[in-house]
């Protein structure tokens, strides 16, 4: 299994990266090498769909590929056309812009000898969360067939068809395979390992046979994939897992499992390859451990920032460093993702920040190793405000003011941007997203949001655990005093956040169940919550959706992320005040 991590629409780069996994296995003497889903255009392409000429380009990058296999067997996820031939795309109604091919696959190539030998089409096509696969494919028909390789009957299957036990891999298992594969796309999300093992050793169990699932790795967009590829055999036992977080290609061998008795093939056989040469079987297989909740949430944070920034050619970060914990957080998360020399710091104290918060921002950057420089924020708030006074029949205050002070961040940080070529990160998390406590054009400001995701509580949570994580620096990077304070956005005397919002230990679960479990107020009450809390955070929430959709993209860690996941509508009038009363009777 070659888990890769791949560009969306760098053909030529991934071509070059298949082949020399590719390469690779032929050397190990592999009879079978997978490689993830839509390897050849990266997951997901989206829109890119609707070009023809990529389509296309595809079709003769997978080709590329074919043609550079040999007695090893690859198999590589593609866009197959299936309708209308590439070039005939129609004009649309107004005359602007094509149509693209009537029909796409998600599919599959199994190519050996330098040629296909079969293509497997994508059965079921996930249309939930962050997936849209209805918008640019047609599900696969054709009837079942396996593939003769290495000796073994294998069954091919793609992502979402291992998923349900309606679908092709049971069907596959029941009608002789001996091995199943799997070519992945799966998004992570926190605790996804622990769904998709459990998940395959109950498809095992039904299908009774192996199951090979081969996941792609690495950021795209707001999207991370995180590897985890994993080989059960027919009776579940875990014959082989791959890193997370990281490429890895993983060398396993699988039996016909015949001393639990042989299988008849009700299928029809494709011989593509007969058994290798004879050598003894693999000792102990790689098993990589998986990590502790909060060690694989930091790792997608770590991952899915480097591959943003890396793959839209971003080389360095600014980030305006408070001294409090969420800035200190995205600037560990940036450090680790692209080292210290490509980590730049602005600390901008305005008249309200208190020296230790200067202080901590200073300590940051001298443990994190980042440079920093401290600029004072009161000579252009006080040259603003006299701007402003006569424009506002008065010198600017309460709510008005406290926002000038944040814009005045985002414009210095978007200063250092333009000037340098470096990208801001902005370092709101989740639950100040949630509740719209976050000044757009201010401290929104930036290109990538790396902890938008990240509860508040959960942002503590992840400090502790990098202070805690062994490595060759054992200085912690986070303060205790960064660590120990009241959040503050220091933008008025003495201010707190739990002035504006519940304390967060409050608010967190409210939101959890509000924006990630979709309940009601009605069953948010029902189920312990204090009815105050919910109507300000339900109220909070719905009004704060129009700023959200103006935030920049940030890395999803939860199943319900802002964003892909969560489309509610700006106009919104639906509230669910109470439980929904019997319809009154009417006459007929």
């Amino acid at each position: 299994m070659a888990q890769l991590d791949l560009v969306v629409g760098d053909l030529g780069a991934n071509v070059a990266r298949i082949t020399k996994a590719l390469a690779s296995a032929e050397e190990v003497g592999a009879d079978l090498c997978l490689f993830p889903e839509l390897a050849i255009t990266g997951y997901p392409p989206e829109d890119l769909l609707m070009k023809p000429r990529f389509v296309a380009d595809n079709v003769a990058a997978m080709e590329e590929v074919a043609a550079a296999t040999s007695r090893c067997v690859a198999i590589v996820g593609f866009v197959e056309p299936t309708g209308e031939p590439i070039g005939s795309a129609e004009r649309t109604a107004d005359g602007g812009g094509t149509k693209p091919p009537a029909h796409l696959a998600n599919a599959a190539a199994v190519c050996a000898g330098g040629s296909v030998v079969g293509v497997y089409r994508k059965h079921l096509l996930p249309n939930y969360g962050v997936f849209d696969e209805q918008r640019w494919f047609v599900p696969g028909t054709d009837p079942h067939v396996l593939y003769e390789i290495g000796g073994l009957a294998v069954g091919v299957s793609i992502c979402e068809d291992v998923w349900s036990p309606l679908g092709p891999v049971v069907g596959l298992g029941v009608g002789g395979a001996d091995l199943v594969v799997n070519i992945n796309a799966s998004p992570y999300s926190r605790g996804r390992w622990g769904e998709r093992l459990a998940m395959l050793k109950e498809r095992v169990g039904q299908a009774g046979c192996a199951i090979a699932y081969c996941n792609l790795v690495g950021g795209q967009d707001e999207l991370v994939f995180d590897g985890a590829s994993v080989v059960l055999d027919r009776d579940g036992f875990l014959l082989a897992a791959a890193r997370q977080f990281t490429e890895d290609v993983v060398v396993v061998d699988v039996t016909d499992g015949s001393a639990n008795g042989s299988r008849p093939r009700t299928l029809p056989v494709v011989r593509v390859s007969g058994p290798g040469p004879v050598r003894e079987p693999m000792v102990g297989p790689t098993i990589h451990s998986q990590f502790s909740p909060s060690a694989e949430i930091y790792e997608a944070l770590v991952l899915g920032t480097r591959d943003y920034l890396l793959k839209n050619g971003f080389t360095d970060v600014v980030v305006g460093l408070s001294g409090g914990v969420d800035s200190a957080l995205v600037a560990t998360i940036a450090t680790d993702a692209l080292g210290p020399a490509h980590v730049h710091a602005l600390s901008m104290p305005s008249r309200y920040s208190s020296e230790g918060s200067i202080a901590d921002a200073l300590e940051i950057a001298a443990r994190l190793g980042i440079d920093i420089r401290v600029v004072p924020l009161d000579p252009a708030h006080v040259a603003l405000t006299g701007v402003l006074t006569p424009v506002l029949g008065g010198r600017p205050d309460g709510l008005t003011d406290e926002n000038l002070q944040s814009r005045l961040r985002g414009l210095l940080l978007m200063a250092v941007s333009n000037a340098n070529g470096w990208i801001v990160l902005t370092t709101g998390n989740k639950s100040e997203i949630a509740t719209g406590y976050f000044t757009l054009y201010g401290d929104a400001v930036g290109g990538f949001a790396a902890i938008k995701d990240i509860a508040k509580t959960e942002v503590y949570e992840l400090c502790q655990y990098r202070n805690e994580r062994p490595g060759p620096a054992p200085i912690e990077p986070i303060p205790r005093s960064v660590l120990e304070k009241p959040p503050s956005a220091e933008l008025r005397p003495d201010q707190r956040d739990d002035q504006s919002l519940p304390p967060y230990e409050v608010l967190d679960p409210v939101l959890a169940a509000y924006v990630e479990r979709d309940q009601t107020k009605p069953e948010m009450v029902a189920e312990g919550f204090d009815p105050n809390v919910v109507d300000t955070v339900v109220r909070l929430v719905d009004t704060a959706e129009y700023k959200r959709r103006q935030l920049p993209p940030g890395v999803r860690i939860t199943a319900k992320a802002f964003g892909k996941d969560r489309r509610v509508p700006i106009t919104n009038r639906y509230r669910a005040e109470d439980p929904v009363p019997s319809p009154p009777a009417r006459p007929l």
